[in-house]
Parts: structure tokens; C-alpha cells; sequence
């Protein structure tokens, strides 16, 4: 007979910790603002523009937002082998990196914008990077006309994430 310790270990989200993270998500987008939301959406519809994908057709374009009001954008750059295509949302991470902001804190993402024509969020391997420079960040999907078609946060599509504070809180 099945023991109940695999039923006592299921693990989901709380209804109260989905309700406080709505409301966390209303709160950053008014603590972010309009002006800056729309730069986020300007800069990830440009840096769509300058997708390298010769293989599949399939432009994305992200723009982060990080803790000292500065904005990155990146587009996907496809490799042949796919295996090693750049993703632009890792690509705009990777570039505020090399302009110094994880010197400033490790911590430095607050909002990522992602354009591209279809409808999904960051895969996981982007999610990942995102949750290695930030506890949560709000994460807004646009069309390539800038209209929102998602806003929603890493918490939740990454719930229960693997953080360097699982390693030691730096």
C-alpha cells in the first residue's frame, strides 16, 4: 500500500501566494511607470529588428530593465546547430553584465520585455538566467506592435527556483 509521504510532499503555489504575487506584479507596474515601460517595449521591438535568424525566421527581441534604471536590449542569434543559438532575453542579460551591472549587485534585473510574434514565455533555460540575477522580476510578452499579450512574473513561471541563495545568500 502506497504511503501518503509522496501526497504530503506535493508542493504548489498557495491561492494566497498567487493572490500576493497579482498583487506584487500591479504594484511594479506602477513602481516601474508608463514612460519606462514603454522604453522596455521600444527597445525590445528595435533590438527584434536586429535578429540574426537565418535558420528558422523567428525574430525576438528582449529589453531588461535593471535596478539602476538602465535598459539593455538584445535580440536571438541563431546558430546552425541550434544547440547554441543565442535567446535574446539571455543575450540582454548577458549584455548588462558586460556593461558592469552585476559589479553593482548580483541582483540587478527588475523587468524583462520580450517581443516576438507568437505566443509564449522565456523558455527555461532564459527563466533560469533571469532567477541567477534577480529573487523575481516582472516579465512582459509583446506582440511586434508593442501590445502587451502577457504580463506576468518569474516567481510565477518559475516557481520554487534554484538561486545562488540556495548556495549561500550573496
Amino acid at each position: 500500500m502506497m504511503t501518503n509521504k509522496y501526497i504530503d510532499a506535493i508542493k504548489i503555489p498557495s491561492r494566497n501566494e498567487v493572490e500576493e504575487e497579482h498583487s506584487w506584479m500591479q504594484s511594479e507596474i506602477e513602481r516601474i511607470g508608463e514612460a519606462k515601460l514603454k522604453e522596455l517595449v521600444a527597445s525590445s521591438i528595435k533590438a527584434r529588428k536586429n535578429a540574426y535568424i537565418p535558420y528558422s525566421n523567428y525574430a525576438v527581441g528582449a529589453a531588461v530593465l535593471c535596478s539602476s534604471g538602465k535598459v539593455y536590449s538584445a535580440p536571438n542569434t541563431e546558430v546552425v546547430t541550434f544547440s547554441q543559438t543565442g535567446h535574446a532575453e539571455g543575450n540582454a542579460v548577458s549584455k548588462a553584465i558586460s556593461e558592469g551591472e552585476a559589479k553593482k549587485n548580483r541582483r540587478f534585473v527588475e523587468a524583462v520585455v520580450v517581443c516576438h510574434s507568437g505566443e509564449s514565455e522565456p523558455c527555461g533555460s532564459c527563466r533560469q538566467i533571469i532567477a541567477e540575477h534577480c529573487d523575481n522580476a516582472l516579465i512582459i510578452d509583446v506582440d511586434p506592435d508593442g501590445n502587451p499579450v502577457t504580463v506576468t512574473s518569474l516567481k510565477i513561471l518559475l516557481p520554487f527556483a534554484f538561486t545562488p541563495s540556495h548556495l549561500k545568500d550573496i
